[in-house]
């Protein structure tokens, strides 16, 4: 189900506004970046911002203007084997963990590869596009704010790699001035309960059909798992308590030396984010934590982690506030003081891990044609998240959103909200 998406003020944007405003947002991340910052490839999970830039481009080139554009020429002859991602039925591709590798094309050519792509699809949507092409572009531009939120991921593991750990940007953090209250069980109701997306504003694939699920009774915290809470697991000898892990993820544990969350420092009180190495904050939501870390935290609280049926039944209700990447500050924020909303940050923030293995709904049929590629061939030995986060560009999340992981990653935002079986 691909159909346009309203903008946060609920008017409906016309396609060339809306075009333009998610590829200048993509270009404003990178505004304090160097030139050099934009090639380096800090593992093989990351990409360099410059690829990021160039694949975006590429994907409305290759599956827009190829097929759309009257006398089409690509930009350059290469730029199909450089920058295509995992459409293998599109052809050969240039390996991921060497994108790093890539000095040429320039960072200054890859601009102009955008602004000239950028200049051909607005002339493009001047011809007041079908509703099926429309919806094409809707989809290139959901996946250009996924590679957003990747941009930001990924710049954040190279600039923690660098002995200088540099800052992509100055950004205040709130601080709580009372206590964290403890966090209150939201009781969720057994029964028959519908998922998925249903009619109406924009979806990927993987979040159709909507479909009928039966849950038993069970309730969900109404916060996510603060860093305190974490650290405690910590000083209990969480990491050092096999009872409490899968086996594969003590496996990981002992072969890595794991021994707190991804970006904390050896003494547990700071932690670096995208405003550089920063006093870790007690209330701030716990992240950057793996499926294995939140499932062997949640055993030492007592609890569990939520299926997905039950995250999705538990937020479909709320609304679709947080704290998000338009505010600029990339890392997540403690509760407010005042804020009397509960359940609290179930969007924005962190992701939230759940239990529930990836795979297709009762009769999913994935895009046709190489766009198939996009969601369904991923559906094994990954693990659904929910929510979105602080690196997440608002208005690209919903209920319904299913965002996958491989169980041992822990680059992104990811965070811990339990849940308990009545």
């Amino acid at each position: 189900m691909v159909t346009a998406a309203k903008s946060a003020t609920g008017l409906e944007p016309s396609p060339s506004q809306r075009y333009c405003r998610v590829r200048r947002q993509t270009l404003a991340l990178c505004g304090t970046l160097e030139a050099e910052d934009y090639v380096v490839q800090s593992m093989p999970s990351a990409s360099p911002a410059k690829w990021h830039l160039a694949h975006t481009t590429w994907f409305f080139e290759h599956f827009v203007l190829k097929d759309h554009e009257k006398q089409f020429r690509p930009f350059h002859p290469q730029f199909d084997f450089l920058f295509n991602s995992y459409y293998q039925t599109v052809g050969t591709m240039h390996a991921r963990a060497a994108r790093g590798l890539l000095s040429r094309p320039t960072v200054a050519e890859v601009m102009d590869y955008r602004e000239q792509v950028d200049g051909r699809m607005l002339a493009l949507l001047k011809g007041k596009p079908s509703a099926k092409l429309y919806a094409l572009i809707e989809l290139g531009l959901n996946h250009e704010q996924q590679h957003q939120e990747l941009l930001l991921t990924d710049i954040k593991h190279l600039f923690a790699s660098n002995p200088l750990q540099p800052a992509l940007v100055d950004a205040p953090y709130r601080r709580r001035k009372q206590a964290l209250p403890a966090p209150r069980w939201q009781k969720l109701a057994g029964g028959i309960h519908e998922i998925g997306a249903g009619d109406g504003g924009f979806a990927f694939d993987n979040e159709t059909p909507r479909h009928r699920v039966l849950l038993e009774d069970c309730a969900l915290a109404d916060r996510p798992v603060s860093n305190a809470e974490y650290r405690a697991f910590i000083d209990d000898g969480g990491y050092r308590r096999p009872e409490l892990w899968l086996a594969d993820g003590w496996a990981l544990v002992q072969q890595e030396q794991v021994g707190e969350p991804l970006y904390w420092n050896a003494a547990h009180d700071g932690e670096f984010t995208l405003s550089g190495m920063r006093e870790l904050d007690p209330d701030a939501p716990v992240c950057h934590v793996s499926l294995y870390e939140a499932d062997a935290y949640a055993r030492w609280a007592g609890a569990r982690l939520p299926t997905e049926a039950e995250w999705e039944v538990f937020a479909a209700a709320l609304p679709v506030t947080g704290h998000f990447a338009d505010q600029g500050i990339w890392h997540p924020q403690p509760v407010a003081d005042d804020d009397k909303a509960r359940p609290a940050q179930v969007f924005g923030d962190v992701w939230e891990w759940t239990s529930s293995a990836y795979g297709a709904y009762p009769g999913f049929q994935p895009l046709a044609g190489s766009l198939g590629e996009y969601n369904g061939k991923f559906m094994a030995n990954q693990v659904v998240c929910r929510g979105g986060s602080c690196a997440t560009p608002a208005g690209h999340v919903r209920a319904s959103y299913r965002n996958f992981f491989y169980p041992q990653e822990r680059w992104q935002f990811f965070g811990i909200r339990l849940a308990r079986s009545a």
